[in-house]
């Protein structure tokens, strides 16, 4: 038992050190950790140093991995922005994988495959890599941005395909094969995924919550994080069980505890444990290349591996122009999702069992598979260096069709709305965004910062955000002009909207008042009134004073702001409107009134 333990315990520490010499190099020359994972598998594997024989039990571990990253991805993704996102899981999703599984088939009929044959290696090679395509968009910030979130449901409209697949192997089964289940009817195989999603819909929405309220009671910590991993976990094996994959199950329990106030403490509690697993994945792809097989199989591989990411990568940048993607973010997707996945093992694994594709196919198509993947990293590489510097300065011209509707619109993203949209995200809402500037665009999706590109002065834009059914407008841009317009729009197309523009100084309140804004925010008033406050304190002003004089002026102004609106003539000189000067006058006197019995009260 000793020995025993020790000999995995020298596994354990092997995986870890590999990975540890491997990724900061590989991170180092410029060849990312993904690259790193896999060198280091392969150096280690059984047909590197045979530090380790059994490959494929480490993948099946470690795509617990791949589980824990999509439920992360889940969390990030409410319910209704998944709906928004509808089109392109089963509109883009379908259009991509139909007309790759096409193309990839005749591919593999040119090579002298059957049909059968042929179908089976091309549906294989459609389903992308989850692992490696998550952590690309991770490391670069991309998972909350447009492109991130189109390549997202297209891997979740891929994982759906996996059940239908399965399926098609046990009907294309030839009648002798021993392995046929007879015993399984199509209405069970449909009916089991069925049921198993609408039981996780029923836990997520009426136990979950309960129960983290009650276990975060106890503030027994290391209890919250097993609870956590159970909620992922569970999810991934009723799925499993029902037929689906884990990263589905896992994914939906994401989504439902989305909205949820605990999601940032699941988040903290997971993502440990999706870093470690998938590092540990992508250890045991690079370990499961035979070399010896595709030394003796080489020019059937090689070539196929090129034939096949450069069919599919076709594919895909085609799907993506024709679904409104632009140039760049077509290319991007190509060469991300060109490579097969881990799926196709799976689905390899089944049609070789039953008897659908010989072993010879089998063991062929996971070469090509795992070629693919460690390939991939290399291309992404390339991709950066040689092909984003040419559209790193071009960015659409026309608005961004937004594929989500909140209760709350957030117009601008600047240095102002930037404060407003981190308050907010803090405090649990998603607010949609929408700004003008597309650098600040691609510099605030690294920070998870999703916004759409667009003038939101266009009435086009503001429908396709949702604007008739908001409930909130925030308006955060520094153009006066722009911003009355904005006001004056919706107001017209909403009545119900509360909106929160922000003005550029006391005549731009009056505007926004008239125009319909409900509140409107002087965008040096705060920081000026602060900077007063502490004036006071200087000048030997009590502290508890200074606090209520700031007060009764904030207040006071507020009030007078009103009275000033309601009389305000944009047609007459900024001191010619007798009756605002009027209205000023009063209410400064009534002000230093207020304040001088604060300052003359005894300490």
């Amino acid at each position: 038992m000793v020995v025993e333990s020790a000999n995995q315990l020298v596994g354990v520490v092997t995986l870890l050190g590999a990975a540890i010499v491997a990724v900061p190099l590989f991170k180092r020359i410029g060849l990312g950790s993904v690259l790193g994972y896999l060198a280091a598998g392969l150096a280690i594997g059984p047909f590197g140093l045979k530090l380790f024989t059994d490959a494929h039990a480490i993948i099946h571990l470690a795509e617990l991995g791949v589980v824990m990253f999509l439920f992360l991805v889940g969390l990030e993704m409410q319910p209704k922005h998944l709906w928004g996102l509808r089109k392109y899981i089963f509109g883009m999703g379908s259009l991509q994988i139909i007309v790759a599984t096409a193309c990839l088939t005749l591919v593999s009929i040119l090579y002298g495959f059957s049909v059968q044959f042929s179908f089976i290696a091309a549906a294989g090679f459609v389903l992308t890599s989850t692992a490696i395509v998550m952590q690309t968009l991770s490391e670069r910030g991309d998972m909350a941005s447009d492109r991130g979130r189109r390549i997202v449901t297209v891997l979740l409209f891929e994982d759906l395909l996996i059940v239908p697949l399965l399926a098609l192997v046990s009907f294309l089964s030839p009648e002798n094969a021993e392995t046929v289940q007879h015993s399984t009817s199509l209405w069970q195989q449909l009916g089991l995924p069925i049921l198993a999603v609408a039981l996780l819909i029923v836990a997520g929405v009426w136990l979950l919550n309960p129960l983290f309220r009650i276990l975060a009671k106890t503030k027994i910590r290391e209890l919250m994080t097993a609870v956590s991993l159970f909620v992922v976990l569970g999810s991934a094996l009723l799925m499993e069980a029902s037929g689906l994959s884990m990263a589905m199950g896992a994914f939906l329990a994401g989504v439902l505890l989305s909205n949820s106030s605990f999601r940032h403490q699941l988040e903290v509690d997971i993502d440990p444990f999706k870093g470690l697993l998938l590092g540990l994945f992508f250890l045991g792809v690079g370990m499961s290349l035979d070399l010896a097989h595709v030394s003796n199989n080489w020019k059937v591989i090689i070539s196929a591996v090129f034939a096949m990411m450069f069919v599919k990568s076709i594919v895909i940048y085609a799907v993506a122009r024709l679904t409104g993607s632009n140039n760049a973010d077509a290319i991007d997707r190509a060469v991300v999702m060109a490579q097969g996945g881990e799926f196709a093992f799976v689905l390899f694994s089944a049609a070789a069992l039953q008897g659908v594709i010989s072993a010879e196919v089998q063991a062929n198509m996971t070469a090509i598979i795992v070629l693919s993947m460690l390939l991939t990293p290399l291309f992404i590489i390339l991709h950066n260096k040689w092909i984003v510097p040419r559209f790193q300065h071009q960015h659409t011209q026309n608005d961004e069709q937004i594929d989500e509707q909140n209760d709350i619109i957030l117009i601008g993203l600047g240095r102002y709305g930037q404060i407003v949209n981190h308050l907010l995200r803090s405090s649990g809402f998603q607010p949609t965004i929408i700004e003008q500037n597309a650098t600040l665009i691609d510099g605030m999706k690294k920070r998870g910062v999703k916004s759409y590109y667009g003038d939101a002065s266009h009435p086009d834009l503001l429908h396709s955000a949702g604007i008739e059914t908001a409930k909130l407008l925030i308006i955060a841009i520094d153009n006066p002009t722009l911003t009355t317009q904005i006001v004056k729009h919706v107001r017209e197309v909403n009545p119900l909207v509360r909106i929160i523009a922000r003005a550029y100084d006391r005549h731009h309140v009056f505007e926004l008042a008239q125009a319909g804004a409900d509140v409107q925010i002087r965008e040096t008033f705060d920081s000026a009134l602060r900077t007063g406050k502490q004036v006071l304190q200087s000048l030997g002003i009590e502290q508890e004073k200074v606090h209520r004089i700031g007060n009764i002026f904030f207040g006071k102004d507020r009030h007078n702001v009103k009275l000033m609106a309601d009389v305000y003539d944009p047609k007459l000189p900024a001191f010619g409107n007798t009756e605002m000067m009027k209205i000023a006058i009063e209410q400064d006197q009534e002000m230093a009134l207020e304040i001088q019995k604060i300052l003359d009260e005894e300490a």
